[in-house]
């Protein structure tokens, strides 16, 4: 099987009320984890590289990875993205590196600049069969080359919302209802909670258009805790209820992205190996801790969260 586009699955997606998980990659065993996991389950799944794992990893080792996970898990679809392209420039070279799906992120710009952009790399995309995200809104936090502050977040105005995806012809859309980025979403003491009326306002806007939730880490308190027992410092880290995340891949969200949630079971698994068995100095011997923790993680999304269990 080969790297498909997202096209068919938000639309079976949007149409079953659930959504598809959307982990970022950064290295084989996170690769590995996540696909183990959607193999296992027959659940579709996106695999998706920020900037910050591209200047990492290398854009051509990453492309490999992926091609080896479609090749491991032959009974599952798998599409390769592009997370927060910041330029056409990037788009473009990820488009021609065989990504078949991209995302465009110029939501800090004017209105009209952020159609501009988005409607240039939705045009260079879609002559190549690769589909497109862009952003609406802006929200808080920090996530690689992603850096906003809550001062300067917003939430999507659905008035605008129509109007972009007839301009740009873009695929789907990245909305702010109230997620951030990073494993510092919210203050301590505050409730956490999405904005469902303006979730509702776009559904009515854009009916049956698949929508995008960035920044939709839960932040698992064990894994905070493993951290912190063994050495780290993550203070008052809080993520998104995952109760609300099951409410809106119930509703128009078709994509929901993770990443911090899997850096805190990655790390955690090494931090914790190396404080009992200090012996250790294979890195085969806390990665594949690491790695099963990344595997875990996502089978509780993809089974409690997502939804998205058996859809293959």
């Amino acid at each position: 099987m080969a790297l498909v586009t997202s096209k068919e699955m938000f639309e079976k997606a949007y149409n079953g009320g659930y959504a598809i998980g959307a982990f970022n990659v950064n290295n084989m065993e996170i690769v590995q984890g996540i696909t183990e996991a959607a193999q296992e389950l027959k659940s579709p799944v996106i695999l998706q590289a920020s900037a910050g794992a591209r200047k990492y990893a290398n854009p051509s080792y990453l492309r490999k990875l992926v091609e080896a996970a479609v090749i491991e898990c032959p009974d599952i679809d798998i599409v390769m993205h592009l997370d927060h392209g910041p330029d056409f420039e990037t788009c473009k070279s990820c488009i021609d590196n065989g990504f078949t799906s991209v995302m465009i992120d110029a939501s800090s710009k004017p209105f009209d600049e952020n159609i501009e952009i988005t409607k240039k790399v939705v045009e260079y995309a879609h002559a190549r069969g690769v589909v497109v995200e862009a952003e609406l809104g802006a929200l808080a936090g920090i996530e690689d080359d992603v850096n906003v502050s809550a001062e300067d977040s917003s939430y999507t105005r659905p008035e605008e919302v129509e109007e972009f995806v007839a301009r740009t012809g873009v695929d789907s859309l990245a909305i702010a209802i109230g997620t951030s980025h990073g494993a510092y979403k919210f203050k301590p003491g505050t409730k956490p909670q999405l904005r469902f009326d303006i979730l509702d306002e776009i559904v009515e806007k854009i009916p049956g258009f698949p929508i995008v939730l960035h920044g939709a880490s839960s932040v698992p308190q064990e894994y905070v805790k493993i951290i912190n027992d063994h050495g780290g410092k993550l203070v008052d880290a809080i993520g998104v209820p995952e109760d609300q995340l099951r409410q809106a891949a119930r509703s128009a969200v078709c994509k929901i992205n993770v990443d911090s949630d899997l850096r805190l079971g990655f790390t955690a698994g090494i931090r914790e190996t190396f404080e009992n068995s200090p012996e250790i100095f294979d890195p085969r011997g806390y990665l594949k801790v690491a790695r099963a923790n990344v595997k875990k993680i996502v089978m509780h999304k993809i089974q409690d969260v997502l939804g998205s269990a058996g859809k293959m």
